[in-house]
């Protein structure tokens, strides 16, 4: 596995593009299932336009969260340097790349307008926490010690402003 490491930091791409791929695959198929009615379709006609803005304000700010992680905060050196990154989008979410990758899930569910389907965010959601507590924070947690503690005490997995 990539997440397994000799080096001195954190690897760069972890257990993500794992998890993530799986992620998609996951949301692409139910829809799939759901729009060739493979799958019972549940849909309330009245909440359509409300699933449809939500989605896309899931994806604008799944986006904005995957670019300001990766682009502005320069994780990837960051990491390199053997730094605890706390500061930017990461002082929202200690993973806004996954975080953006679950809204921009959500969204796609949202789209389909299959209520049904709304479960599967709540699956990714339990399944990216497990993986994050097995993996990626464990090593944080290792490296850091106190510093990540009292990160983790001030900063949710996933969304921001909420203590889940």
């Amino acid at each position: 596995m990539i997440f397994i490491s000799n080096e001195k930091h954190l690897p760069v791409y972890g257990v993500g593009p794992y998890l993530i791929g799986a992620m998609l695959i996951v949301s692409l198929v139910a829809i799939t299932l759901s729009f060739n009615k493979i799958i019972p379709v549940y849909s309330y006609e009245s909440l359509n336009w409300l699933l449809i803005i939500l989605a896309v304000v899931l994806v604008i700010d799944g986006v904005f969260l995957w670019l300001a992680a990766l682009r502005i905060s320069k994780i990837d050196e960051r990491i390199k340097n053997g730094q605890l990154v706390t500061d930017g989008v990461y002082a929202l979410v200690r993973h806004p790349i996954y975080s953006a990758w679950l809204q921009i899930s959500t969204a796609l569910v949202l789209f389909s307008q299959n209520l049904i389907l709304l479960v599967l965010p709540i699956i990714f959601w339990i399944f990216l926490t497990i993986a994050m507590i097995k993996t990626e924070e464990k090593w944080l947690l290792e490296k850091f010690g106190n510093d990540y503690v009292l990160y983790c005490q001030t900063t949710n997995r996933f969304i921001p402003f909420m203590k889940l």
